[in-house]
Parts: C-alpha cells; structure tokens; sequence
C-alpha cells in the first residue's frame, strides 16, 4: 500500500533506475547489459534478476514515452560505464508497443551507446495476444529467458 508522501513528495520521473542503483548499493562498473523497458514488465525483470543474483544487467525503465526524456535518459546511461549490450524489452508483438518507434528513434538519438539496440518481445503479430492463456504463458517466460540470456 503507498504512503501519503509518495502522492505528496514525489513527482513523476521520465527515468528510472533499479533502486538498488539509485540508493547507491550497486556496483553500476560490474553491468555489461542493460534492459530498457516500460510498465509492468519490469517487476518481472526485477523478480528474476533477484531471484537469479545478475549484477551484471541493469533494468532502466521510460516512464515517459512521447517526448522521449532524451537528457534523463543519456544521464542514466552513461552511469553505467562497462557495457557493450542493450536491449529493449516489451510484453506487446514486434510490431506494436513502443518497440516501431523506439526502434528508430532511441538509435537516433544517442547514436554513440544504442546503435546496437535489439528487442526482446514476441513475434510480429495482427493481433496484441495470442488468445490464449498457456500460450501467453510461455511466451512471457521467453521474454524473461531471453533478457537474462
């Protein structure tokens, strides 16, 4: 349940780091990839990099997805000084989601540290689901597989 000071003292940020960075406990050096995401995805990412003890990978959520925080973002990036692998990762197909535009854009605009950008999502698809509970299942896991890879 949230505080009364959470409405009260804390504002929106385009931004966010793991708290574990944030407050200063973890070594950014030791991060060779880092997962760029958004929503509720990352609380999945965040469970398996606990559950798997990765210090190695680093999970930066945009909050804040037109216009792109371009400054914050590149200010949070280049805190990571070691690495050489960055991802995008959506819940959503190739073709829907953030992925078609950021894509594009994210490369564009720090074109010295995501030229490289790949995504981690499901496949292109008409439709935002496969219909199917068992399917989404195990298509979700691969996404996390994936990103921890």
């Amino acid at each position: 349940m949230s505080e009364i000071k959470d409405f009260t003292e804390i504002k929106f940020r385009s931004v966010l780091e793991e708290p574990t960075y944030e407050d200063g406990i973890g070594d950014r050096s030791k991060v060779r990839r880092v997962l760029l995401t958004s929503g509720k995805l990352y609380y999945e990412l965040a469970a398996r990099k606990a559950k798997d003890h990765r210090d190695d990978i680093a999970i930066v959520r945009i909050e804040q997805l037109a216009p792109l925080p371009r400054r914050r973002l590149r200010e949070t990036l280049d805190r990571y000084p070691s690495v050489d692998q960055y991802f995008w990762v959506q819940e959503e197909p190739a073709n829907q989601g953030a992925w078609p535009r950021f894509g594009l854009e994210l490369p564009e605009l720090l074109p010295d540290k995501l030229t490289g950008l790949k995504r981690i999502s499901r496949r292109a698809m008409s439709a935002p689901s496969s219909g199917s509970s068992k399917v989404h299942a195990v298509e979700q896991q691969e996404i996390i597989d994936l990103a921890f890879g």
